[in-house]
């Protein structure tokens, strides 16, 4: 009888790796790939894209999640289904504070729900956090490597383009919300909920009114500071993994 494949993910049992990193695009799994070893290609169905590898002696899968809460669930659903332990996000953020660089990492310690995703699962007042452990992995790592970082919060929302963006955006940027990104808060709840220990590390690829569109495009361009906070991200999960791994925290 043949495995079981998540509906979606399309990778088994036999597939995963105790650990995982979560990007948004696909087309990053690429970028991942060339820091590991033993590279092997699961599969790619919808906006899911999956590989395994080993990191310094430890197994970890990458598997892309694609835009928004609603598709991030999906793979964290299915990941720990086969059984993924801990889960990082790797992913791109708009700053909502004037002195954030581009390419300056978030290392989120709690994410405002303002997303769907997250609200279908439980209600409101239920806090979006990360797991403390891999948290703290993540700000060692950043902090060795000598990179620019900011520990704080960060809003998870579901459209780029409403007629408030601005109003919104100055809203929580007055309440000290270092950045906004659309997966974090989705990923940190269901996690919760099924006993999965993630973290989110956020790359700075809009500066704080910055222009969106010219941004990410810049960004998706691999230009300049975003494309090496894309790098910078990168090593600092696959670290916090390895010291998650020997109990660093």
């Amino acid at each position: 009888m043949s495995e079981e494949l998540g509906a979606h993910i399309r990778c088994g049992r036999r597939d995963a790796a105790p650990y995982a990193i979560l990007p948004g695009d696909p087309g990053r799994i690429d970028h991942i790939a060339r820091h590991l070893n033993d590279v092997r290609e699961i599969a790619y169905n919808r906006e899911f894209r999956s590989i395994r590898g080993t990191y310094q002696g430890i197994e970890v899968m990458a598997v892309s999640t694609g835009i928004g809460g609603a598709s991030t669930v999906i793979a964290v659903e299915e990941l720990h289904k086969i059984g993924v332990k801990a889960m990082i996000r790797v992913g791109s953020c708009g700053a909502l504070q004037s002195d954030i660089r581009l390419g300056e990492l978030i290392l989120v310690s709690g994410a405002v729900r303002d997303d769907g995703a997250s609200k279908t699962y439980v209600e409101g007042i239920y806090p979006a956090i990360p797991d403390t452990g891999l948290l703290f992995c993540a700000r060692e790592a950043a902090k060795e490597r000598g990179y620019r970082h900011r520990i704080g919060p960060a809003r998870s929302h579901d459209s780029f383009y409403t007629d408030r963006e601005n109003e919104i955006d100055h809203y929580w940027s007055g309440r000290g919300v270092l950045g906004s990104d659309m997966e974090t808060a989705a990923l940190f709840v269901v996690g919760a909920l099924r006993g999965v220990m993630t973290a989110s590390i956020l790359n700075t690829v809009v500066t704080y009114e910055g222009d969106l569109e010219e941004g990410i495009n810049e960004y998706v361009g691999g230009e300049q500071e975003a494309a090496l906070g894309e790098e910078r991200e990168i090593l600092v999960a696959l670290d916090a993994l390895k010291k998650f791994d020997k109990g660093v925290f």
